[in-house]
């Protein structure tokens, strides 16, 4: 009997689970649908790019249809919502299609509108975010016409897509500025909700000793309750101030509104209950989720989603064959950090074990962990060809295991 397979969502784990498993099964196995509101892909992590002028929209969207094996039906139309008990997703005219097997991998919703204040006077003016087009391209010429003054890198509340982002952002300034001659009249801050740099111990003291070698000031424990644009502040719930001329802000991510539309699919945040081993739904055992769409406790970046990739490719087609999944999903993260200057710096790390010193994949390298370096950065530049041309068409990159390992990091560094 031909299965039937229906994947939510056309960016990096759909697109991705959609080529792997048109390579597992044949056309006359199962029919494999692919859908999305658009088609525009966006390569996520040159978004960060683009405000400094390293990288050009042009270079970083590209079409849904052409990354697709063939064999895929793919679908331009919104989703509406699940109807769980149906086994069918509903389009917005009302036409449902069937499934045997879902995949969930709708991303994450951005919420500048969520917090007060944001999106009223001075936004897209004096405020701006890098994470979504329009925002990247605004804030490039805003940048360009900044000539000095306080710049505020913000991240109103966890979680957010890629989490080293604004601390990237915040480092490329350092250097941006610096490039232009005019780093002593630019005060650059660094202001988040977490009670250091970053929500791991050993990369939060090593990230916070480099924006401090960076001239770069730190504000931690500060969430964010409103937004003064008027006045250019940031006012925390506890009415501390933050005082701004330019400021960056990553505002706050919730699941997707399909989620939210689909009875029984999501949590209170829009997010999916997913088992954090094998990606399985908790609320449907034919339901699998992947990447930011899901609630697991782990980064919501690309790498992730990729590893999650490997296991919830197999355990779709455990679950079609009728056999027990595997529960091998580790939590495994690895993310290159630009730090300028032509540097950047690469942690790895999964549910249990934070980013340690060492050398990455294993003891010979070539790359260090929790270091910068000019490899790491040529590495983050490369990995744009690898998305395209290895990631999303559904191949294996040698070298890079799905599972988290210790081989090659500084053991004495693993807390018990």
């Amino acid at each position: 009997m031909r299965r039937r397979i229906v994947i939510l969502g056309a960016g990096t784990g759909g697109t991705m689970t959609a080529n792997r498993l048109r390579r597992l099964y044949d056309e006359d196995e199962a029919s494999i649908t692919l859908i999305d509101r658009d088609d525009r892909h966006v390569y996520q992590p040159g978004l960060l790019f683009v405000p400094f002028g390293l990288a050009d929209v042009g270079e970083i969207v590209r079409s849904r249809k052409r990354q697709l094996r063939s064999g895929i039906d793919f679908v331009e139309d919104e989703a509406h919502s699940v109807l769980l008990d149906a086994d069918r997703v509903r389009l917005r005219d009302g036409e449902t299609v069937p499934y045997d097997v879902l995949v969930v991998a709708t991303g994450v919703a951005l919420q500048p509108g969520a917090t007060e204040g944001l999106t009223a006077a001075g936004w897209r003016e004096s405020m701006f975010t890098f994470y979504d087009v329009p925002g990247a391209e605004q804030l490039a010429r805003a940048l360009d016409a900044f000539d000095g003054g306080r710049l505020v890198v913000n991240l109103v509340d966890m979680p957010i897509k890629c989490p080293v982002a604004p601390l990237e952002f915040a480092f490329l300034a350092d250097w941006y500025f610096t490039e232009r001659g005019i780093r002593d009249r630019v005060e650059l801050v660094y202001v988040t909700p977490l009670d250091g740099a970053f929500t791991k111990p050993v990369a939060s003291e090593r990230l916070a000793g480099m924006l401090a070698d960076k001239g770069i000031d730190l504000v931690t424990e500060f969430a964010v309750g409103a937004v003064d644009g008027l006045g250019r502040r940031i006012v925390s719930w506890d009415e501390r101030e933050v005082r701004f001329d330019l400021l960056v802000t990553v505002p706050l991510h919730e699941g997707v509104p399909l989620v939210e539309r689909s009875e029984g699919l999501g949590d209170a945040l829009g997010f999916v209950p997913t088992d954090p081993h094998t990606l399985q739904s908790t609320v449907r055992p034919n339901v699998f989720a992947l990447g930011d769409a899901t609630d697991l406790p782990i980064s919501k970046a690309g790498s992730v989603t990729h590893f999650e990739g490997d296991v919830l490719t197999e355990n779709v087609r455990r679950f079609l064959a009728g056999d027990d999944l595997e529960g091998s999903f580790d939590g495994h993260a690895n993310c290159f950090i630009e730090t300028g200057f032509g540097k950047a710096l690469l942690i790895d790390f999964d549910y249990d074990t934070e980013p340690l010193p060492g050398r990455f994949p294993n003891a010979f390298g070539p790359l260090p962990l929790l270091a910068e370096s000019r490899v790491n950065h040529l590495a983050k530049l490369m990995f744009q060809w690898v998305y395209w041309h290895a990631l999303l068409p559904g191949r294996g990159l040698p070298g890079l295991p799905t599972s988290f390992s210790l081989s090659g990091k500084e053991r004495t560094h693993v807390a018990t």
